[in-house]
């Protein structure tokens, strides 16, 4: 397993495992950091990587008592499936639809143009060259990542890299390819996924290749 280490709650929110599941978690809007009393929502990353694959991860964690944990945004994929697991404090996990094509997750529901960081950005990288991560060719959306445009209406937070006075901000940024499901009787070898990280803001700091 290899994941981020949150160093004040524990846990992580984002990391892959040696099957090729990635997990990653968000708040939802208003509950930003810890809650006395409740656990960590970094718990549920590790959680999910402890399976062999995103459908049992899932099955598994849609089970957790809710009153645990502050709201999140839980996504769970592998080579075939992927999972949205949203707590909204509706007192039960509920599993919605990963569409076919490009998604965008924030604090708000997958693809919610009522986030000014969806409307603004999912029609760019729904627009933007497809990756091809094979020949390390992240182009359009590396420059997505990196940009700080926002709508003079919401501020700085509304970008992609944010920038603000204080201490809230970008501090690093990830790109993850998991390869295409080939079954054992094709004969192929199988192929790893591909982590690529910016230990700092990516319109700073350089995309480094993760050791898998």
């Amino acid at each position: 397993m290899v994941a981020g280490h949150d160093l004040t709650g524990g846990g992580s929110w984002l990391g892959i495992n040696e099957h090729g599941v990635v997990a990653g978690i968000l708040n939802r809007p208003g509950t930003l950091g810890p809650e006395r009393g409740k656990r960590s929502r970094g718990e549920l990353v590790l959680e999910a990587l402890d399976h062999a694959d995103a459908m049992a991860a899932a099955a598994a964690l849609i089970q957790l008592d809710t009153a645990a944990y502050r709201p999140f945004n839980l996504v769970i994929a592998d080579d075939r499936d992927a999972y949205w697991l949203r707590h909204a404090d509706t007192g039960r996990v509920e599993e919605l639809d990963v569409p076919e094509g490009v998604s965008m997750m924030t604090a708000n529901d997958m693809n919610d143009l009522s986030s000014p960081r969806i409307c603004r950005y999912l029609p760019r990288f729904e627009a933007a060259k497809v990756p091809d991560p094979d020949k390390g060719d992240w182009g359009e959306w590396q420059n997505l990542l990196a940009s700080r445009a926002f709508d003079p209406k919401v501020g700085p937070r509304g970008a992609l890299t944010v920038v603000t006075e204080g201490p809230y901000g970008t501090t690093s940024s990830s790109l993850i390819a998991v390869p295409e499901f080939v079954p054992a009787d094709v004969g192929l070898p199988p192929r790893k996924p591909i982590w690529l990280f910016a230990a700092g803001r990516p319109d700073e700091a350089p995309f480094q290749p993760v050791q898998i």
